[in-house]
Parts: structure tokens; C-alpha cells; sequence
């Protein structure tokens, strides 16, 4: 899977009482990253879920700080996909400034699929392996 830029602006909302983004904001981002990579490779989570009977659960998160961003700033946040196995996948992350480029954070997320109905770790359908870039 190509590499995905979602485009955002930070909302006022999104500040602390320094003025900078707050740093659980990062968290968010990355997720909207995430369903917006999906998306451009072809697949909906909403319809992942439902045809594949399957969530994916975030198992951990990291995120490193580089610079802050502020009030209005456009922000670019790429994803990638990382390591992918039948049953856990990792997603990459690099969040920049939208004008200057400059590094802001970087992070990743490490995803374990789950069988819909009883919430126990499960085997993604072959079907959606190339996707995954599986083989």
C-alpha cells in the first residue's frame, strides 16, 4: 500500500493554554490518517467490519514530539504501513507542519484484528491479505 497524506488545520479546540496543540490531539490525528489511508487504498472500515466481521483494536500507541504545532496551522499527516501479520498490523506515522514542511511528531499504532462478535483476536480473511500487503 502507497503512502497516504490526509490534510487538517488545527482547531482552537485542539490548543492547551500554551497555545500549542494538546499532546492526545496527536493520538486523534493519527487515527484520522488511518481511515483516510484506508480509504484512498479502496477500503471503508465501516465495510471492513461489517463484510469481514472483524475490528481492529489498537494494542499500543506511540508518539514522539518534535515541535509544536498551533492554532490554525495546516498539518499533513502521512501514513504507512508497517510490519502486517495474519492477526496484527502496524501503521507508521509522520505528522508535519502543512506550509514549512517541519517535523512535528511521529508515532505508530499497533492494531490486533478481533472477531466482531466476541472481541477475541482473530485471523484476517485471505481476501483482504493484498491489502494488507500480505501474501
Amino acid at each position: 500500500m502507497a503512502p497516504h497524506e490526509t490534510q487538517l488545520r488545527v482547531r482552537y479546540a485542539e490548543t492547551d493554554q500554551m497555545g500549542v496543540v494538546y499532546h492526545a490531539n496527536y493520538l486523534v490525528w493519527m487515527e484520522v490518517g488511518r481511515v483516510e489511508f484506508f480509504r484512498a487504498a479502496g477500503l471503508r472500515y465501516r465495510d471492513f467490519e461489517t463484510n469481514a466481521g472483524l475490528h481492529l483494536a489498537v494494542a499500543e500507541a506511540q508518539a514522539r514530539y518534535l515541535a509544536p504545532a498551533r492554532y490554525d496551522d495546516p498539518v499533513i499527516v502521512r501514513t504507512s504501513m508497517g510490519k502486517a501479520r495474519p492477526r496484527m498490523v502496524t501503521l507508521e506515522y509522520e505528522i508535519r507542519h502543512g506550509e514549512t514542511s517541519a517535523p512535528l511528531a511521529t508515532g505508530f499504532t499497533k492494531h490486533v484484528f478481533l472477531a466482531a462478535g466476541t472481541m477475541r483476536p482473530a485471523k484476517l480473511p485471505l481476501e483482504y491479505y493484498s491489502l494488507f500487503g500480505l501474501e
